[in-house]
C-alpha cells in the first residue's frame, strides 16, 4: 500500500491531517495522508502519479456522505469541507467520470485498460444493459483478457462460471462465451481482447450511463443519465427520451424536482422528474451541468457559470471546471513518450470476480434485479438479437459469433493514421497473431438512422441497475428503487400542471387550452361586461407559462422593495428626532418640509403614544 503526505505552505501541526484510502478500478487501494486544506486535485493527482497516467480528464473520484448520497469530489474545493462529516479515514473511489465517445481517440492503452476496468464494472452490476449475443461477445472478449486462449489442459469444461460477469448468468449463456471464446478470439493478446470489448460496448445505448433513479410525472420509476450524444431517459426496456446536447437549453432544479428544458420538434419541451431526497437532485444537477459543458463546448474558455435560479433569488451556483473532450483529444494525440507499462490484475483479484480457487471475495452490493432473463427468454432473445439493440450513434449488426471480416471502406471510426499507429502498438504486444486479427473487430457503420421520434427498444431486458449504483442503497427484498422515494405519488392537481413533459399530452392540452379561450372570447363578445373581459384576462395569463414566470416575479420584486421601505423609512425618522450632529441630518431637520412633519405629525403621534403607555403603566399598577 503506498504512502503519500501532501504539505500545504503554512505549517501545520500533524493532529490536522487526514488519513484518505482510494479504491482503484481494480479494487486494489491506495492511501495518502492530507492537511486540511489541501483540494481534491491534490488526490486525483496522487491517483493519477500512481498510474502514470496522462488522459486523466476522463476520469474523477467519487465518495458518499453519510447519508449515503453519492458526490464527485470538486478539484477546486477542500477535500475536509466536501467530505464534510464523514468517519475518518476518508475512503473514496476512482472511476471514469466521463466516458470517450470513441474508444479508438484514446491514445495510450493504460487508459484503455482502465476504461476496460470501468466498463467491465458496469456491466457487473448493470449499468451496462447487454442482449444475449452481446454479453456473449463481451463476456468472451474479458475472459480473453483474463485468461488468454483456451487451453483444453488447463481449463475445465466449466470454466466460465468461475467468472462473476454478470449479476445472474445463465448456462447458455456460459456456453455461448465459451464458444467465441475457443474459436473467434484466439491469438488475442490482453490489449487487443480489452480494445475489442471496448469498440464493442461503446456501440451500446447504455454505454457510459450513469444512471439516476427518478419518478416521472407519473410517478413510475425511471432512470436518467448523461452520454457523449446527450441526456437520456431509459423506463423499462426503452429509450424514452433523447435530447442531444445542442437541443437542451438549460437544466434546473427546485428540493425535489429536477426540470430538463429543451427544443423537439421545433417546440419547446419541459421534462420534469422528482428525486427521492433533495441531495439527490442537487447531485443530478450538477452531473448534467457537467457532462454538458465537457461534451457541448469546444473549449473551456466557454463554460459559464450556471445556476438553478430565477431572476432575483439566486439559488445553487456552480461551473464545471476542467478541460472538453475537444482538448482532451487533441492534448492526447500531442502525447510524445514511450508508451507506460500497464500492471493488469490477476484472475480473481477484483471484487468483481471469484477466483478458480473458488476464494470468497467481499462484494460491494448485491443486486436488486438480474440485468440477464432466464434461460426460456435467452431463447427468444437470440432470435431476434440481430435487431433489438439499436446504437445511440450509428445503427450496428449484432453479429459478434461471426468471425471477424476485414473492414470496409465505410468502416471508420477515426483517421488511417490512427488506425495504423495503434494496430502497430498492439502488433508489438501480440507478436505471434494473425495478420486478420491485428486490427479490432468493428462493427459495421450502416446510415444515420433518425433519433428522438419514438421510444426506441434497446433491449428484451429492463433497464434496473444493482444497488450499488444507486444514491441511497437499498436490498431487493425491500422493494428496490421503489423505496428511495418516500414522498407519496403527487396529487392529480399536480400531475396535471405537470403534464407538459410529454410531447403527445402537452398538444392535447394546448388544443384544449385553445378551445376553452375561443369559448371565453364568443361568451365575452355577447355578454360584453367588464367583469367578464377581466376574468378571460386573468385566465389567459395564469395559461401562460412565461407570463405567470413574469409576474411571480414582478411580485417578489414589489415585495422586495416594500420590505425594504419598511425598515430604512422608520430608521431615517429615528436617526432625524435623534441627536446625532451630521451634517445631512443637520440640512434635512432645517428644511421647512421637515419642521411641517415634525409639529403637525410626529410630535402629536409622540404624545398620542406616551399618552397610552401611562394609562397602560398606570392600569398595571393599580392592579
Amino acid at each position: 500500500m503506498k504512502m503519500l503526505r501532501f504539505r500545504s505552505p503554512s505549517i501545520r501541526s500533524l493532529d490536522q491531517e487526514v488519513l484518505c484510502t482510494i479504491r482503484l478500478l481494480d479494487d486494489s487501494e491506495i492511501s495518502c495522508s492530507i492537511q486540511r486544506d489541501t483540494k481534491g486535485q491534490f488526490l486525483l493527482d496522487h491517483v493519477c502519479n500512481f498510474y502514470n497516467l496522462l488522459e486523466k480528464d476522463y476520469f474523477g473520484i467519487r465518495y458518499v456522505d453519510p447519508e449515503k448520497q453519492r458526490h464527485w469530489l470538486e478539484p477546486n474545493k477542500p477535500v475536509v469541507k466536501q467530505m464534510k462529516s464523514a468517519q475518518q479515514p476518508y475512503t473514496m473511489c476512482f472511476r471514469v467520470k466521463f466516458y470517450p465517445h470513441e474508444p479508438m481517440k484514446i491514445k495510450e492503452e493504460l487508459t484503455r485498460y482502465l476504461l476496460y476496468l470501468q466498463l467491465k464494472r458496469d456491466i457487473y452490476h448493470g449499468r451496462l444493459l447487454c442482449p444475449f449475443a452481446e454479453a456473449a461477445y463481451l463476456g468472451a472478449c474479458i475472459v480473453q483478457a483474463e485468461l488468454g486462449d483456451y487451453d483444453p489442459e488447463e481449463h475445465p469444461s466449466d470454466y466460465i462460471r468461475d467468472f462473476k460477469l454478470f449479476p445472474k448468468q445463465s448456462l447458455k449463456l456460459e456456453r455461448k462465451i465459451m464458444e467465441i471464446h475457443k474459436n473467434e478470439l484466439r491469438g488475442q493478446c490482453a490489449a487487443l481482447a480489452e480494445l475489442n470489448m471496448l469498440q464493442r460496448a461503446y456501440t451500446l445505448e447504455t454505454y457510459g450511463v450513469d444512471p439516476h433513479p427518478c419518478k416521472d410525472f407519473t410517478g413510475a420509476i425511471a432512470f436518467l443519465g448523461f452520454t457523449a450524444t446527450g441526456f437520456v431517459v431509459f423506463q423499462g426496456n426503452k429509450r424514452i427520451h433523447l435530447l442531444k446536447w445542442t437541443d437542451v437549453s438549460k437544466l434546473k432544479f427546485e428540493g425535489k424536482t429536477f426540470y430538463v428544458i429543451g427544443i423537439q420538434k421545433e417546440k419547446k419541451l419541459v421534462l420534469t422528474f422528482h428525486t427521492s431526497t433533495p441531495a439527490a437532485c442537487k447531485h443530478l444537477w450538477k452531473c448534467g451541468v457537467e457532462n454538458q459543458a465537457f461534451y457541448k463546448c469546444a473549449k473551456s474558455s466557454q463554460i459559464k457559470t450556471v445556476s438553478s435560479s430565477n431572476i432575483f433569488f439566486k439559488g445553487s451556483r456552480f461551473r464545471y471546471s476542467g478541460k472538453v473532450a475537444k482538448e482532451v483529444i487533441e492534448a492526447s494525440s500531442k502525447i510524445q513518450r514511450d508508451p507506460p507499462e500497464v500492471h493488469r490484475a490477476q484472475f480473481g483479484q477484483s471484487r468483481s470476480f471469484n477466483s478458480l480457487s473458488h476464494k470468497n471475495l467481499i462484494m460491494n452490493m448485491e443486486p436488486l434485479v438480474p440485468a440477464l432473463p432466464s434461460t426460456i427468454e435467452y431463447e427468444e432473445a437470440a432470435a431476434a438479437a440481430d435487431s433489438s439493440v439499436v446504437a445511440v450513434k450509428d445503427p450496428v449488426p449484432l453479429s459478434p459469433l461471426e468471425p471477424p471480416a476485414a473492414p470496409a471502406h465505410t468502416e471508420q471510426l477515426s483517421t488511417k493514421g490512427e488506425n495504423s499507429s495503434l494496430s502497430n502498438d498492439l502488433q508489438s504486444h501480440c507478436v505471434s497473431m494473425e495478420t486478420s486479427n491485428l486490427r479490432p473487430q468493428t462493427p459495421k457503420v450502416e446510415e444515420r438512422l433518425e433519433e428522438d421520434e419514438e421510444a426506441l427498444t434497446i433491449s428484451e431486458l429492463s433497464y434496473s441497475p444493482c444497488a450499488s449504483m444507486l444514491p441511497t442503497p437499498v436490498d431487493d427484498s425491500q422493494a428496490g428503487a421503489s423505496l428511495l422515494f418516500s414522498s407519496p405519488v403527487q396529487s392529480p392537481a399536480r400531475l396535471l400542471r405537470e403534464l407538459h413533459a410529454d410531447p403527445d399530452i402537452q398538444a392535447q392540452l394546448e388544443a384544449e387550452r385553445e378551445r376553452e379561450r375561443a369559448y371565453e372570447r364568443a361568451r365575452l363578445a355577447a355578454a360584453g361586461g367588464i367583469s367578464g373581459a377581466l376574468t378571460s384576462s386573468l385566465r389567459l395569463l395564469s395559461s401562460n407559462e412565461r407570463v405567470n414566470t413574469c409576474v411571480l416575479g414582478l411580485a417578489r420584486l414589489v415585495a422586495v422593495v416594500v420590505g425594504v421601505l419598511l425598515v430604512t423609512v422608520p430608521t431615517l425618522l429615528l436617526l432625524l428626532e435623534s441627536d446625532i450632529d451630521v451634517s445631512f441630518l443637520h440640512e434635512i431637520r432645517q428644511t421647512p418640509e421637515f419642521e411641517q412633519f415634525h409639529y403637525e405629525y410626529y410630535c402629536p403621534l409622540r404624545r398620542w403614544i406616551l399618552c397610552k403607555i401611562s394609562m397602560a403603566m398606570e392600569n398595571l399598577s393599580s392592579d
